[in-house]
């Protein structure tokens, strides 16, 4: 059976379902005992609630969800398979959609990093939309530079594993962005999909798409402050080496509730690489 192939009666249960407010992850396991296999229910209830979600977003003027990268099932391991290395999931939101994961660079890994950006850092600089240019901004006072995808065995190891967690492709990817931020260093609440309604827009997105999550990995250990907010959820993350905060977006409006920023650094210094991932390929 194909969700193509799916029984009107079927489709009217799973949405009746949802409705009612029961978790998808329980529909599946309703139809595996049902006997539907595990891919068969999970793209027959993924099809519907893609459906319910593009109708709502149609009748209230929003943009319609696109698929986005997901590192764990509701019901799934606490511990995530990266390939390589094991990786804990420390905390996990539904709205906004963030995972705290834990354990995901070694220690070797994050030094790695800071050692091969050292020398390349400059002032952080931020893309205007409107202006359809990139340069520094007040509102990011951090230094930082840019690894080309691939670029070393490094940023390759690493890249590999954040798409075997993510269960999303390579070439999906930007390069790694490492960012130094120093002593009351910090990036204010904003959002990291590229605004539709902005005139700059159409040209980044003419490269890989739209961006649909995005990954911040702590490089090293701050005395005090540099925590990754989320205002709207009310939700920090504290700079952990070798830890990360994933938050994904299926679509490029405020109510997926990622608005984050990354708070003033109050003693010592942070260290973070960023990933971001696109709808699509990236060159």
């Amino acid at each position: 059976m194909t969700t193509l192939e799916l029984p009107a009666s079927s489709r009217q249960w799973i949405i009746d379902q949802v409705r009612a407010g029961r978790e998808p992850f329980e529909l599946v396991h309703d139809l595996q005992g049902e006997g539907w296999s595990q891919e068969q229910a999970l793209a027959a209830v993924q099809d519907v609630v893609h459906g319910l979600m593009v109708e709502h977003a149609r009748a209230n003027g929003l943009p319609e969800p696109t698929p986005v990268p997901e590192p764990m099932d509701r019901a799934g391991p606490h511990l995530l398979d990266g390939g390589d290395r094991r990786v804990a999931v420390l905390a996990n939101l539904r709205h906004p959609r963030v995972v705290v994961m834990g354990g995901l660079l070694s220690d070797e890994e994050c030094d790695g990093l800071i050692g091969l950006a050292r020398q390349r850092l400059q002032r952080s600089e931020t893309f205007l939309l409107d202006e359809g240019v990139s340069q520094v901004h007040e509102a990011r006072t951090s230094e930082g530079m840019f690894f080309t995808r691939g670029e070393n065995a490094l940023c390759q190891r690493i890249e590999a594993r954040l798409a075997r967690l993510c269960a999303w492709p390579v070439e999906f990817g930007e390069g790694l962005q490492v960012l130094r931020y120093g002593p009351g260093a910090e990036y204010k609440p904003h959002f990291d999909y590229f605004d539709p309604e902005k005139s700059g827009t159409a040209g980044i997105l003419a490269n890989g798409g739209q961006r649909v999550a995005s990954i911040v990995m702590y490089l090293n250990n701050p005395e005090a402050g540099g925590e990754t907010t989320f205002p709207d959820a009310g939700f920090n993350v504290a700079p952990i080496r070798g830890n990360a905060v994933f938050f994904s977006y299926d679509r490029p409006h405020p109510m997926t509730g990622t608005r984050h920023g990354g708070a003033p650094v109050l003693a010592g210094e942070k260290w973070v690489a960023t990933k971001w991932l696109r709808l699509g390929e990236f060159r």
